[in-house]
């Protein structure tokens, strides 16, 4: 049977954070999805969710073992729809934990097949998030650096 993971987020924009969460777990699993979630508590997004398809794709064009979709659903259904043994998720402090924590614990309990993997973030990309890539863009700045691809 394949090991497989779910990778889920906003990601708007997908960082080289990211990225790092996705390769380091290719060691454990066989099959990675990286889900671009539809987050009911985020208003809008700042880049188009098919554009970021686009763009993550293109970053694991030599990865078979990497497929991206987009899902509107919870995502311990999402899993067993999937036969996804287990979330992977990042971390880069205690407040992610808080947070990550608590959303794997509903997990487990809306499936109780699933396991939440914690990967702690590498160093280099601890004060990178999603948010300031997007203010530091939002006013022109070069977020190039922080980024897996060209926008």
């Amino acid at each position: 049977m394949n090991k497989i993971a779910i990778f889920p987020g906003s990601f708007d924009p997908y960082t080289k954070g990211h990225d790092d969460i996705v390769r380091r777990s290719l060691t454990m699993f066989d099959e990675i999805y990286v889900g671009i979630g539809y987050n009911s508590s985020k208003n809008k997004r700042y880049f188009d969710i098919d554009y970021m398809v686009e763009k993550i794709e293109s970053v694991y064009v030599d990865e078979p073992r990497v497929k991206v979709i987009t899902y509107n659903e919870l995502t311990a259904n999402l899993a067993k729809k999937l036969k996804a043994q287990a979330v992977v998720r990042g971390l880069r402090n205690t407040t992610d934990f808080e947070y990550e924590n608590s959303i794997s614990q509903i997990n487990r309990h809306l499936n109780d097949e699933l396991e939440t993997i914690f990967l702690i973030t590498s160093p280099e990309f601890a004060s990178v998030s999603s948010t300031i890539i997007r203010e530091v863009h939002k006013y022109d700045g070069d977020v190039s650096e922080f980024l897996p691809y060209t926008l």
